[in-house]
């Protein structure tokens, strides 16, 4: 006899849309996001020294005493070498200054402003880069944190300088408002993949255009726009709605970096230690594993979007109530992409992620004291990213530019995550 097997998991009642079934496209996609996630600590720190290399080819190409040097290559090359080495020495002395330590400041409080600084441009990378990772690895390709951040900004600033409260409760509400902001927006995107299997790439971009021009808009209207100016801007946030100074007026660091702490703390414990974190990897593993048993795959999706979006949300209270203290049309700058990267980086596990936000906003904040002390373009920084996401995607070519081992097989870790969730619904 035949043994049955379980029935496909059928949409919800209501919906006209057919069963989920694995596209092939869809499929070597989660595939490849699963072999960037599950490479080795080497393969990233490769992937980020490649990226380091390459960029100071650019750094020496760009510097104006190289190009000189380059003229007479052939009659003196010591002069082009050593002009080389100094642009690119010289490039990242000063980014390192200006994101670590500064020995030639004035005062201790201005050597260790720089460090100050990268915390401070790493909170809203390391909380939005803490909900990619879920995301990624529940299978979820959420590219929307840009437009979570936009609602989570919206909601925590409105409720900033619009409500009057007490000074604990003012900040607290203003808070779980980013958070409730950026988890809806998110939870547009689920309830649409669950619901009828839209792609949360196409619906997640298109989110963020909506974001982008809705906080536009609402700078022009009464309800957000400051009275006194004619620039699209908030009034200020009231102070008992500001994340409160760590380190005095004289810095801009705040408490956003001790909740981008406990964040990290907490997708840890929901990861690793909840039966709802369980669920996630599960799916994202293997979703027909999972639905075999017994786990709602769909309502899943579902969770997995409202709990990344609150934390991009919460990123975007981190800039609204803590370093801008107003709204404007570009509160979210680029960290939504940026997280992206970071979250790779980290290979969306909480301890990664929080240093890869910590690395990238050491390169915020460093890339304005290289471009200014040394004239290099700052958007040097930018191609240091941009190459960072491209080795990091492509594992294969890092392995093979340092003659690194191949992996044991790329289906390990399904096999190994799918296996304890069959067996604990056969038991």
């Amino acid at each position: 006899m035949s043994q049955a097997t379980p029935a496909p998991e059928q949409p919800p009642a209501g919906s006209t849309a057919p069963a989920r079934r694995d596209d092939g496209l869809e499929s070597r996609a989660q595939g490849a996001l699963r072999e960037m996630l599950t490479s080795s600590w080497l393969v990233t720190v490769a992937a980020l020294v490649l990226a380091l290399v390459i960029s100071g080819v650019l750094i020496a190409a760009a510097d104006s005493a190289v190009q000189d040097a380059a003229g007479y290559f052939f009659a003196r090359p010591a002069d082009f070498f050593s002009a080389a080495w100094n642009a690119v020495w010289g490039a990242y002395v000063a980014l390192f200054q200006g994101a670590v330590f500064d020995p030639g400041a004035a005062t201790f409080a201005r050597a260790i402003r720089p460090l100050t600084e990268t915390m401070t441009w790493s909170v809203p990378l390391i909380l939005a880069g803490l909900g990619l990772g879920i995301g990624f690895r529940a299978g979820m390709f959420n590219i929307g944190a840009q437009g979570q951040i936009i609602l989570g900004a919206i909601f925590a600033g409105y409720i900033g300088f619009a409500w009057d409260l007490p000074p604990v409760l003012h900040l607290l509400l203003a808070v779980i408002g980013g958070v409730i902001g950026g988890g809806l927006w998110a939870g547009i995107a689920g309830y649409l993949k669950a619901r009828t299997g839209a792609n949360e790439v196409i619906v997640t971009i298109m989110l963020n255009n909506i974001a982008i021009y809705l906080v536009g808009y609402l700078l022009t209207t009464s309800a957000f726009k400051r009275g006194d100016s004619n620039n699209p801007v908030s009034p200020p946030v009231a102070g008992n709605a500001l994340y409160p100074q760590l380190l005095g007026s004289q810095f801009r660091l705040h408490l956003g970096f001790v909740v981008a702490i406990l964040a990290a703390v907490f997708v840890w414990w929901l990861m690793n230690r909840s039966t709802l974190g369980f669920a996630f990897r599960a799916v994202g593993s293997n979703p027909n594993a999972a639905r075999t048993a017994g786990i709602n795959v769909n309502r899943m999706y579902l969770l997995v979007m409202l709990v990344a979006g609150g934390l991009a949300g919460m990123a975007g209270t981190a800039q609204v109530l803590g370093t801008e203290k107003v709204l404007t049309a570009g509160i979210a700058a680029s960290f939504g992409f940026d997280a992206i990267t970071v979250a790779l980086l980290g290979r969306s596990k909480p301890l990664g992620t929080f240093f890869a936000g910590l690395l990238f906003g050491a390169l915020r904040a460093g890339g304005f004291a290289m471009q200014s002390r040394t004239g290099t373009p700052i958007d040097i920084v930018l191609v240091v990213q941009s190459l960072v996401v491209l080795f990091i995607a492509a594992p294969p070519l890092v392995r093979a530019v340092f003659r690194l081992p191949s992996p044991r097989g790329p289906g390990a870790q399904p096999a190994e995550l799918a296996a304890p969730v069959v067996k604990e619904a056969a038991a």
